[in-house]
């Protein structure tokens, strides 16, 4: 689906990055290393590689991949490129001073060994940042899975994100406009959170 979908000249989701991660982009721990699950196309990757981050994007997408490689080159900076499926991807220990999930949605069967993964893979002072569409957002046509499965909201994090602790946490509603499928009224969770 994600080849096929992505396979186009245009950037689907824009080549700008998510609005919740460039706010707050700057509690990441300066320079440190940072992994962008199901990154797409690349554009949360090339801007943080723009802020001096070290960037590595994981996504099950060969396509997108190849797009965020091109667009890295474009901006004049480097990610490094995992081919890889989230639901068999090891985090690591310690391996990043951030991770991001940005509308990162996945079925709950992957999702949470997952999330109970992050607070090992993360630092001590890492941080994870994580915009994601709510169950609320099936009454909107502005994007994400139909799926209520792979949407989560606040309540979900605080269940299934054990290993951390949020500084912020909150459900809303907002105008996203990040390309062709994500354009409109949205309802979102944000999360910031570190590991306990």
């Amino acid at each position: 689906m994600w080849n096929e979908r992505y396979n186009t000249h245009d950037y689907i989701y824009s080549t700008e990055p998510n609005d919740f991660l460039r706010k707050h982009a700057a509690n990441i721990p300066a320079g440190g290393t940072v992994l962008c699950l199901a990154e797409g196309e690349g554009r949360n990757a090339v801007y943080l590689a723009q802020q001096g981050y070290r960037v590595t994007a994981v996504d099950s997408s060969d396509v997108g991949l190849a797009k965020a490689t091109a667009l890295a080159s474009a901006r004049g900076v480097h990610i490094n490129c995992l081919h890889a499926d989230l639901a068999e991807f090891a985090l690591g220990e310690e391996a990043w001073h951030g991770i991001v999930s940005i509308f990162c949605h996945l079925p709950s069967a992957v999702r949470q060994p997952l999330y109970a993964s992050l607070g090992r893979a993360l630092t001590p002072g890492g941080v994870f940042l994580l915009e994601s569409y709510t169950p609320a957002q099936l009454a909107f046509s502005t994007g994400g899975p139909k799926d209520v499965d792979m949407l989560v909201d606040a309540a979900t994090l605080r269940r299934e994100l054990t290993g951390l602790q949020f500084s912020l946490l909150e459900e809303c509603q907002r105008e996203v406009v990040e390309g062709t499928y994500h354009t409109g009224l949205a309802a979102v969770v944000q999360a910031i959170a570190r590991p306990l």
